[in-house]
C-alpha cells in the first residue's frame, strides 16, 4: 500500500474492478464451502433448512465481510486486487479501518445487488466512483507497475 496520502493515483476502471471481483468470487466460494463444511456434521450432512436458514444465511454473510475486511485491513488489496494492480483506500489516501471497512460491505451489497448497477455507476461518476465508494467514503485506485 503507498503511505503517502500525497500521491495521486487515478481511480481504477470498472473493467478492472470486474476482473479483480471475480477473481476474489471464486476464492470467496472456497470460503463458503469450508464454511458450510464446518456445520455439516451439525445437521447431519443434510442442508441447513428451516429455522437455522436465516441464522445460516448470517453466518454466510459474516463470514463473506471478514474475508473481505481482513485483506482489506491488512494491506488494502485482496488476492483479486493484488492480480489486477488494486488497492482500497479511505478517499483521504489513508488505510481503511474497521468502520469504513464495515460501511464499504454493507453499502456494497444493495449497490452489488441490482445487476451491479452501484458498480456501473463509476461508468458515469464524474470521480469514477461507485455508489458504495462514494457513500463510505473510499476508493479503488490503481497502482503503478512496480
Amino acid at each position: 500500500m503507498n503511505d503517502s496520502a500525497s500521491v495521486p493515483l487515478p481511480r481504477a476502471g470498472v473493467m478492472r474492478r470486474l476482473g479483480a471481483l471475480l477473481y476474489d468470487s471464486l476464492l470467496l466460494m472456497a470460503v463458503w464451502m469450508l464454511g458450510t463444511a464446518v456445520l455439516l456434521p451439525l445437521s447431519g450432512g443434510e442442508a441447513i433448512e428451516g429455522v437455522w436458514r436465516p441464522l445460516f444465511q448470517l453466518y454466510i454473510l459474516g463470514l463473506t465481510f471478514a474475508f473481505f475486511a481482513l485483506f482489506w485491513l491488512r494491506g488494502g488489496q485482496t488476492l483479486g486486487m493484488k492480480a489486477w494492480r488494486l488497492e482500497v483506500r479511505r478517499r483521504d489516501g489513508l488505510r481503511l479501518d474497521l468502520k469504513h471497512a464495515l460501511r464499504r460491505f454493507l453499502f456494497a451489497i444493495p449497490s452489488m445487488l441490482p445487476g451491479g448497477v452501484g458498480l456501473l455507476w463509476a461508468l458515469f461518476d464524474r470521480d469514477r466512483l461507485a455508489v458504495h465508494d462514494r457513500l463510505s467514503d473510499t476508493e479503488i485506485v490503481l497502482l503503478p507497475l512496480p
